[in-house]
């Protein structure tokens, strides 16, 4: 049974910094992709970063292209997602996924399991 855990959500004023951990388990994750997604009220849940568990090589959407980096932990079956200089529209629930197939997809319909996601508020 995959499970995945999101924490490092949080009220942040615009500008800052947050990261966000992905603790993943139940599974042997070295052919996986990866990835975050996020959802703000009313909104579809949207594509930001993705890696590769065994390359380590990585996507971004272009709105996030710059400012947040995603990275992994083999020894701890972590993902992370580092966020700068935070805008008010960033304001989401962020969402960890896991996708079995590898292909780091930018579309939330190839990721086989999901966490239970961790809100990012930012502040202007």
């Amino acid at each position: 049974q995959v499970q995945l855990v999101e924490s490092g959500g949080g009220l942040v004023q615009a500008g800052g910094s947050l990261r966000l951990s992905c603790a993943a388990s139940g599974r042997t994750f070295s052919t996986y992709a990866m990835g975050w997604f996020r959802q703000a009220p009313g909104k579809e849940r949207q594509f930001v970063a993705t890696i590769s568990w065994s390359s380590g090589s990585t996507r971004y959407a272009d709105s996030v292209q710059g400012r947040f980096t995603i990275s992994r932990d083999i020894a701890k079956n972590t993902v992370y997602l580092q966020m700068n200089s935070l805008k008010p529209e960033d304001t989401a629930v962020y969402y960890c996924a896991a996708d079995d197939s590898g292909l780091r997809s930018r579309s939330r319909y190839e990721y086989d399991y999901w966490g239970q996601g961790t809100q990012v508020t930012v502040s202007s």
